[in-house]
């Protein structure tokens, strides 16, 4: 088959919802698109262990350890899944991951700030997971088949956690007094980076336009947000808590909420490598990755021997 006939298939399975598989011919950009974009994705849940891994055992009470010792293992399970899937493109697990300790690949930004108390355990299974599952919903219906599937279950898993994190919240917002300040506090400090997590305005990002059209994603960053939005400022009723937002109000006329600026600035030096834990989480990864040598060496040699 021509070129052109290759790429007059491909827009018609895409066009018809049907899955690109691994064997199907693709566009080199629709690849490293997906290369990208899943490898950034599980870079996200292997680095995302580690400001709640700081809590396992910490955590008040031998239920709360393992509830929480069972998320980061789900977390890594995620990646497993993430890597799996981007290994199906052509590229190796360990280009990618060495794409992550030299910079060259990114992973959320929200895994840059720190969990300074339990409070802050809670903000994240209730905000961000709670955002991931607005964006990874969208990532179950995605063009790439390996995918597509990977994050049915993955947001099975991510929906306990964010009940999960909405749990210990509301059982702090009905504490002491220092309790409900404690809950405030993480709630003020993980709001705002919550939102960060579904990238730049619309009409600074530079890869939507392409991913929607290939249905790699099916919603823009602020649509997205806006739905983030939406579903949290009623949630939050429940625990008796305030937003950090003196402008977030329901809008009648557009049936959504209006919420205030994202401090963009911020968000990008975050992204470029300057946050307050980044360099702390790269040299986690990179120490992790170094100290396992000898585990994947063993493995190896096992597999040869088996063959």
């Amino acid at each position: 088959m021509t070129l052109q006939g290759l790429e007059k298939n491909f827009g018609e399975k895409i066009d018809n919802e049907v899955k690109i598989e691994p064997k199907d011919w693709m566009p080199d950009a629709y690849r490293k698109t997906n290369i990208r974009q899943i490898s950034q994705h599980a870079h996200s849940e292997i680095v995302g262990m580690l400001p709640e891994g700081n809590w396992i055992s910490r955590a008040p009470t031998l239920k709360r350890k393992a509830i929480l010792l069972a998320k980061v293992q789900d977390e890594a399970g995620h990646g497993l899944y993430l890597y799996s899937a981007c290994e199906t493109l052509g590229i190796t697990r360990e280009e990618t991951i060495n794409d992550l300790h030299s910079g060259k690949a990114k992973y959320s930004s929200i895994f840059n700030y720190p969990t300074l108390t339990w409070a802050d355990i809670g903000a994240i299974g209730w905000l961000v997971d709670g955002a991931a599952i607005i964006n990874q919903v969208m990532l179950t219906r995605t063009s790439y088949g390996p995918y597509a599937r990977a994050m049915v279950r993955i947001c099975k898993e991510e929906s306990f956690h964010q009940r999960q994190g909405f749990e210990i919240l509301l059982v702090l917002s009905k504490g002491s007094k220092e309790q409900k300040e404690m809950c405030q506090d993480a709630i003020n400090r993980w709001w705002w980076p919550s939102l960060m997590m579904f990238g730049p305005k619309d009409a600074e990002s530079t890869n939507s336009d392409q991913s929607m059209k290939w249905k790699i994603k099916r919603k823009s960053n602020d649509e997205l947000r806006q739905n983030f939005v939406d579903m949290i400022a009623e949630q939050i009723k429940t625990l008796g808590m305030k937003l950090p937002d003196d402008n977030l109000k329901w809008n009648e006329e557009r049936n959504h909420y209006d919420f205030g600026e994202i401090n963009w600035e911020e968000f990008w030096n975050v992204v470029k490598g300057n946050g307050p834990c980044n360099k702390q989480r790269l040299d986690a990864r990179r120490k992790a990755w170094e100290e396992g040598e000898w585990v994947r060496e063993a493995a190896a040699a096992y597999a040869e021997k088996r063959k």
